[in-house]
């Protein structure tokens, strides 16, 4: 999406930075229920009932309203959304399956780090320039990726940093989960820059509806040849899995997109960090998870390294 010159000077019924936070609320909870739904169902379950539900809440509003918009796509449109719903379908699969491994706080600053990815190889597929901010902040955020990736196996005492060998640093359950989530970073980096080459030629809804359901397609086919049930479970999953797609998917980014109207992309870009500082205090609050000191220095380095990033547009 392309960043508007002017921003609109009609007032919206509520301040955009209410609506905004209304979105940082919304998509901060999806840990929450993943974590809820995970006791009982599989994570690849989790993302397929996510992403299938999303896709069908928009079905009857794209299938009425866009109808002539999808007759005129092109077939080098169908391959990038394909090609975008799949990265997305991926994304979802790796990032919900890494929090069956670490911490919500690791999980989710990790997989914060998208956008870096993104301005790294924008140069050579988007041929976009690579600013030194990019560079600086990369250069924090990737100090801060591997503190986090190894808080798991090292402690601080006493103002000293103690951690284990190299090969349990580099194995277990922790470093996994935080495996997962930095692949899902980069799976959703390339969902975004798929979304950059075709986003603008498409109504959003239209945009989200068809690359939504190509990501359903791919979960439930990575479901049918994992051999995990869909049926069967506790009620209660059904209910997260429910309030999974319609407050974060559907609520928490239809929130950011309406902010986009009023506010300057780079504005709401910088407010998404507030997603894993939410997260991490819904986390502390209903799961009782406090994330360790490494943890939270390693955090704190890749959001600064992602405002660093966001900082300019140019040199």
């Amino acid at each position: 999406m392309t960043e508007k010159t002017s921003l609109p000077t009609s007032h919206p019924m509520i301040p955009p930075g209410i609506g905004l936070f209304i979105g940082i609320l919304a998509v901060s909870t999806a840990s929450l229920f993943i974590r809820f739904a995970q006791q009982e169902v599989p994570s690849v379950v989790i993302a397929a009932g996510r992403m299938t539900l999303a896709a069908l809440f928009l079905a009857p509003f794209v299938l009425t309203r866009q109808k002539t918009e999808l007759r005129q796509i092109t077939r080098k449109e169908w391959l990038l959304l394909s090609l975008g719903g799949i990265f997305l379908g991926f994304h979802f699969a790796s990032w919900i399956t890494s929090l069956e491994f670490t911490t919500v706080a690791s999980s989710v600053v990790l997989v914060t780090t998208a956008p870096l990815w993104v301005a790294l190889l924008s140069p050579l597929i988007l041929k976009e320039k690579l600013t030194r901010w990019i560079f600086v902040g990369l250069a924090v955020s990737l100090i801060g990726s591997v503190i986090v990736g190894v808080s798991g196996n090292c402690t601080i005492t006493q103002g000293d940093i103690v951690c284990t060998g190299v090969k349990e640093m580099f194995s277990g359950r922790h470093f996994l989960g935080n495996f997962l989530a930095l692949s899902g970073a980069f799976l959703s980096a390339g969902y975004l820059m798929v979304g950059r080459k075709v986003r603008n030629s498409l109504n959003l809804s239209t945009y989200t509806f068809i690359v939504y359901s190509v990501a359903a397609l791919v979960l439930m086919l990575i479901v049918l040849i994992t051999g995990k049930a869909v049926m069967g479970y506790s009620p209660v999953n059904y209910l997260w899995i429910l309030m999974l797609a319609i407050v974060p998917q559907l609520i928490g980014h239809s929130a950011f997109n309406w902010a986009l109207k009023y506010l300057s992309a780079a504005f709401v870009s910088v407010a998404l960090l507030g997603e894993p500082v939410g997260t991490v205090i819904l986390a502390f609050l209903f799961l009782r998870e406090i994330p360790n000191r490494m943890e939270l220095f390693g955090g704190i380095l890749i959001l600064v390294g992602i405002v660093i990033a966001t900082r300019k547009k140019q040199d």
